[in-house]
């Protein structure tokens, strides 16, 4: 197929051409695989959506009150869209308990009065909101988004405290219950507007997070007590109500509590809507931005192009061909440790650095003049050189990273050795580790190993962490991890004296393979909040677009330095 080249009237040379065929039995069959991934994800969303189901949802309809999502959608602007994030968070979790959708509360950004706000909202349907070991969690990562980028945080407060099954895991840890109040104070102390509505139950500990808050909003019918009625008759024998105990009136009119009292859910989210309008504004962003433009190639043949088949090569320069704007890409020593891509873009206007694999197998010359194939996905020597340097050019000019994943690692072997590879990836996980501008992860692949690392991987603190449902990660790859484990225990066997057969082996191998395969599934990480969000590939430009607006609010760059580099 000849070459798709843009053929606008003085185009520039930096437009990525683009040489696929959409019409190839490969691209289609690519395309079916797909839209079977994200058909499924899509499925699994609305379902998890339903929190504790339609029973619960109506007895809280009974109430007199809204679910959290029904608030959420009150809440933000009329025809824009909430981006939740870690819906899949406690995802298979908790079935000894029932189980806890999205760890029983709702987390995302949202356009409320124009501008963006972290939005975080218990869900009453789902064990009338009680903390589980994850909801604490989800809750934390909420916040730490929001301080990381100075987002305002709107909380919509209705829960009935920790989950006391399980008081162990939620209670005492810097990511458990406590870490929730110790953020709303430093988010404070950092003037990041902080509001809180209590529309329903908010008891024990879960009562310091209004308060340490700028403004407390309560609905009548709400509870706010640090002891409900039970526990105050059990511990000091007195007996009260709710309402006379902790009350919306008894805390508007007699405690002095709280700021707004309202008569329901409608007219406390029209109230916070009334009070975000004016909230003033601080520093304006110093990334560069234009106007945004859209890419030249449609953003759905990103579903062909992506190989459904992870032992088969693509180029990824097709991939960033559909998120830049314009398409436009100033590529970084292009003919130089040419597995992964380095160059300059812009995302939604955004001015942007983008590091990722190149999945198609490269021509290499080494520095004995020899040439030689480099593997699609793995990092070599000249590689993580070239992408270290990048990332420090990066910051030394303030442009975020946006970091594309589908890596099996580093290359290994004598050569790779020899050429100083673990020097070399030093250097990048060096210069990633201290990066101060902001990072934003894809995982649209392979994650494997240390090239999970280099590449920006949680632990490093990418801002935002989005997988595509092809997305794997792991230390290895299935096949590789299950043929190691697999090993090892047929060896421990047969010390012990036991010889297995070879369909004993091939049965220990199955086991061991599929439990390491649902363990790499984005699922499987999105529930631990290893990831924030699962994307359809054609949002991939739209959520990177919003991470980079959530992160121009924050202005503050710490100055850079990577101490000490191996060379």
């Amino acid at each position: 197929m000849a070459d798709r080249i843009p053929t606008l009237p003085g185009a520039p040379l930096n437009v990525i051409e683009s040489k696929i065929d959409p019409t190839s039995a490969r691209f289609e069959k690519n395309m079916r695989a797909m839209a079977e991934l994200v058909s499924t994800m899509r499925n699994q969303e609305e379902e998890i959506a339903l929190g504790g189901g339609e029973k619960a949802i109506e007895s809280q309809h009974k109430k007199g009150r809204l679910t959290a999502r029904e608030r959420i959608k009150l809440l933000v602007d009329p025809g824009t869209e909430f981006s939740e994030l870690g819906i899949y968070a406690a995802y298979k979790m908790y079935e000894e308990w029932g189980g806890a959708p999205s760890a029983g509360t709702v987390t995302g950004l949202g356009r409320v009065q124009g501008r963006m706000f972290m939005i975080i909202a218990n869900d009453a349907t789902v064990k009338a909101g009680a903390f589980f070991p994850m909801t604490a969690k989800k809750v934390i990562r909420a916040q730490n988004i929001a301080i990381e980028n100075r987002i305002p945080t709107i909380y919509l407060v209705d829960s009935a405290g920790v989950f006391l099954p399980l008081q162990e895991d939620v209670f005492p840890d810097t990511d458990d219950f406590g870490r929730v109040f110790r953020n709303n104070a430093v988010m404070s102390a950092m003037a990041i507007p902080q509001i809180a509505a209590i529309m329903g139950m908010c008891v024990a500990g879960g009562a310091y997070l209004p308060l340490m808050c700028d403004h407390i909003l309560m609905t009548e019918g709400s509870g706010l007590f640090l002891a409900g009625p039970a526990l105050v008759q059990s511990a000091i024998g007195q007996k009260y109500s709710s309402e006379e105990l902790g009350g919306a009136k008894m805390h508007s009119e007699i405690s002095g509590t709280v700021d707004f009292h309202e008569p329901n859910d409608e007219a406390c989210i029209a109230r916070i809507r009334s009070l975000v309008e004016k909230i003033g504004y601080r520093r304006s962003s110093i990334f560069d931005r234009k106007k945004p433009e859209p890419p030249v190639f449609a953003a759905e043949e990103l579903y062909g192009i992506f190989e459904s088949d992870p032992a088969k090569p693509y180029d990824m320069k097709e991939i960033i061909a559909r998120v830049l704007d314009g398409s436009r890409f100033d590529e970084y020593k292009a003919e130089y440790g040419k597995t992964v891509i380095c160059g300059y873009a812009r995302i939604g206007g955004f001015s942007v650095g983008i590091v990722a694999n190149q999945k198609s197998h490269q021509q290499q010359i080494d520095h004995r003049g020899d040439k030689r194939v480099e593997f699609g996905g793995v990092i070599y020597t000249e590689s993580a050189e070239k992408a270290a340097r990048f990332i420090m050019d990066c910051n030394q000019n303030l442009v975020p990273l946006v970091f594309l994943h589908d890596v099996n690692g580093f290359m290994v072997g004598r050569d790779a050795e020899w050429s100083g590879i673990i020097r070399a990836g030093a250097k990048m996980v060096n210069a990633v580790s201290n990066s101060v501008v902001p990072k934003i992860t894809v995982i649209i692949g392979g994650s494997f190993g240390a090239g999970h690392y280099a590449m920006c991987g949680k632990a490093y603190d990418p801002r935002f962490v989005f997988a595509w449902p092809s997305a794997r990660y792991a230390v290895m790859s299935g096949a590789s991890a299950a043929g190691t484990l697999v090993e090892i225990k047929i060896k421990q066997l047969e010390r012990g004296g036991t010889k297995l057969s070879d369909e004993d082996k091939k049965k220990l191998f199955d086991e061991v393979k599929a439990t390491y395969d649902e363990q790499m599934d984005p699922r499987y990480g999105a529930a631990r909040l290893w990831v924030d969000k699962i994307i359809d590939p054609v949002e991939t430009r739209n959520a990177i677009t919003e991470a980079l607006e959530a992160a121009s609010l924050n202005p503050d760059v710490p100055k850079f330095n990577v101490g000490v580099i191996q060379t």
